[in-house]
């Protein structure tokens, strides 16, 4: 609420302006400006950790954790909170910690955290979350809220244990795979290590076509992050989706949990009575796993063998530490289905098994739908809270529209973006492909970072701590017109560096996007009062020539198709060296000739319109790349006035 319009200049800081409640600073500087995350203060061992506000009319966080769902024959005891080596979890006030059968022995992260075990994995974890101790992450695994995906068996190859939780910061998955028409096992390699280049947390791998063994064995052997798959896929090559069978499910999912697989999509949430609300809907089940199994379902007319057979399924899982990734067979594949009986039904249903599967010991998380108007998403998000009481929420996307096949990248983290604040821990990107085609080594790129934005936009907006210092160090290096240093801090600096270079490949302190007399950011920085560009860390020289594109950057600007072939020549082949002969050569021209132009002779720095450097040469150069504006008129002001 705003109050009353009523100037009061001796007021420093708001004036008249009334803030809602203040969370926590997403930055380490409390001298910035902004007031903080407007999201709920974080209670990190509460089903807030990192929460957005509820609206009016949201469902409320359950009050169960998977401490209410314990293994039979399993106790608890309070313990002395003091006594942090065996600590379990605050559940409410009270310390508490599991007591386990004789003889029993732990797997599974969720069960050594039960017993107040902290683990190798979960200290790594912490190590990676810095805003977290190894106690709070151990204390977050064993409600439920956090899980570690890491096989036993894949945890022996080059896996760097990460973890997946509201509790931590945003999660980003990518998906990948090998199709009868499209790519192969050596291909896929490589789009797993060029997912992970561009920041991918976990990998799944859906292949349905060429040597699925051989491609997952590869894939898991070489990835650093967790990998995933959907069973299912594998089950069902030779074979009919109708002669499926119990025996056959089993033997599916324990050859890939032997293989090192860290999560699982299991669709058992969609079961035989669900299938009635699908008649109406505009796209029916767009789930593969999920429209396979309703076509089993109508052909036996009997329930989900994955639903009936889940204890078994969760003792294989148990024995590998594969945590489930229980999957929505049933979310909306357009706007006009989303949010609807069947949807939430099977979500009901997905709550009952999360529940099932702590009782076997093993970790948990939750996936949900991919198509979802913007007004719909935060509810989606804190049903599934309740429901599934506080089991990290997987999403793909979701979409807020589905009208702009090639650009789902954007349509889908714009979703990504909104779910995250309102409680996802991980999104599953979307490429420029979906819903088109198999994604190419460049959708892949283009997913990821959408992905990455998505997540990081979300985590500075719930106040994770830290998650603003990157933004607040590019921005330094902005205000102080430190190129390389803005650069260098940038996602991806090659993109970065070839767009600056397209317009002027001259590193000075102006864009090509403003010129120098128009540039607000240089004139900030001049004004002596203001604190702007003043940061001792990010000051530079004088401009400077840029060095010469490297093959990446080259391969960016061929592709935009705006330089011709020689000028992205030119600006490939260049060297500071020969730029700096180049300059020598002039200087000596200017001794022959000081009719030259050249103000400078003592300069080596090649031509560039700036306040240090100022030619003919750069005015004419700003004159062809840039167009100058006179804004004058507009404020009222006389053409021969300099200054506004």
């Amino acid at each position: 609420m705003i109050k009353p319009h009523t100037p009061d200049h001796n007021d420093d800081r708001w004036g008249n302006y009334q803030l809602p409640p203040v969370g926590a600073n997403p930055g380490s500087e409390p001298a910035a400006t902004t007031p903080g995350s407007f999201a709920n203060p974080p209670r990190i061992g509460s089903p807030w950790a990192f929460s957005s506000p509820d609206t009016p009319h949201m469902p409320r966080p359950s009050d169960k954790t998977a401490w209410d769902f314990l293994p039979h024959g399993w106790s608890i005891e309070t313990v002395d909170s003091t006594d942090l080596g065996c600590l379990g979890h605050n559940h409410g006030d009270q310390p508490i910690r599991a007591i386990a059968p004789p003889e029993f022995k732990p797997i599974t992260q969720l069960e050594h955290a039960r017993l107040g075990h902290i683990t190798p994995q979960m200290r790594r974890v912490a190590e990676r979350e810095p805003h977290l101790t190894a106690q709070q992450v151990r204390d977050e695994v064993a409600a439920g809220r956090l899980v570690i995906p890491a096989n036993t068996v894949h945890l022996g190859y080059k896996l760097d244990p990460m973890a997946i939780g509201r509790a931590t910061k945003t999660k980003v998955n990518a998906n990948m795979g090998a199709s009868p028409v499209s790519s192969g096992t050596d291909e896929e390699v490589e789009k797993l290590q060029w997912a992970e280049r561009w920041g991918a947390d976990t990998v799944m791998d859906l292949s349905t076509g060429g040597d699925l063994d051989a491609c997952r064995q590869a894939i898991i052997q070489n990835a650093n992050v967790p990998i995933g798959t959907v069973p299912i896929y594998s089950m069902i090559i030779g074979r009919k989706i109708e002669d499926l069978d119990e025996a056959t499910i089993l033997q599916g999912v324990e050859h890939q949990a032997k293989q090192g697989v860290d999560y699982m999509t299991i669709h058992a949430g969609v079961l035989r009575e669900h299938l009635r609300f699908a008649r109406d809907r505009l796209i029916g089940l767009v789930s593969r796993g999920g429209s396979l199994l309703a076509k089993w379902m109508l052909t036996h007319n009997q329930q989900n063998p994955m639903y009936t057979a889940w204890e078994k399924i969760c003792d294989i899982c148990r024995a590998y530490d594969v945590t489930f990734s229980i999957g929505d067979g049933c979310r909306p594949g357009g706007l006009a289905d989303a949010t609807d009986d069947l949807q939430l039904r099977e979500l009901e249903a997905i709550g009952e098994l999360t529940e099932r599967a702590w009782r076997k010991g093993c970790q948990v998380m939750v996936e949900g739908p991919g198509h979802v108007p913007f007004d719909q998403i935060e509810y989606n998000a804190k049903l599934q809270r309740r429901l599934c009481h506080g089991a990290p929420f997987y999403v793909l996307g979701p979409l807020v529209t589905d009208t702009f096949p090639g650009y789902d990248h954007i349509t889908s983290c714009i979703g990504a973006t909104a779910i995250a604040y309102h409680g996802a821990s991980m999104l599953c990107y979307v490429t420029p492909k979906e819903h088109l085609g198999l994604p190419k080594k460049d959708d892949v790129k283009q997913g990821c970072i959408a992905y990455k934005i998505a997540a990081h936009a979300a985590d500075v907006a719930l106040g994770i701590p830290g998650t603003r210092d990157w933004d607040d160090e590019l921005t330094k290096a902005r205000a102080a017109l430190n190129w390389e240093k803005h650069f260098e801090l940038s996602f991806d600096p090659d993109t970065a560096r070839a767009y600056h270079d397209e317009d002027l490949d001259v590193d000075t302190d102006f864009c090509a996007m403003c010129g120098h007399d128009w540039c607000s950011v240089r004139i900030s920085k001049e004004i002596q009062q203001w604190a702007s560009g003043k940061d001792d860390e990010m000051s530079w020289d004088k401009p400077k020539l840029t060095a010469a594109l490297t093959d990446e950057q080259r391969a960016i600007l061929e592709s935009r198709g705006n330089l011709s072939p020689d000028e992205i020549h030119r600006l490939a082949s260049k060297t500071k060296q020969a730029m700096a002969s180049s300059a020598s050569a002039e200087r000596d021209k200017t001794q022959e000739n000081p009719e030259s132009g050249i103000r400078n002779p003592e300069s080596t720095k090649p031509s560039c319109h700036s306040d240090y450097v100022d030619d003919d040469e750069a005015k004419k150069l700003q004159a062809e790349k840039t167009v100058q504006v006179d804004t004058r008129p507009a404020h009222g002001l006389s053409k021969n006035d300099s200054v506004i």
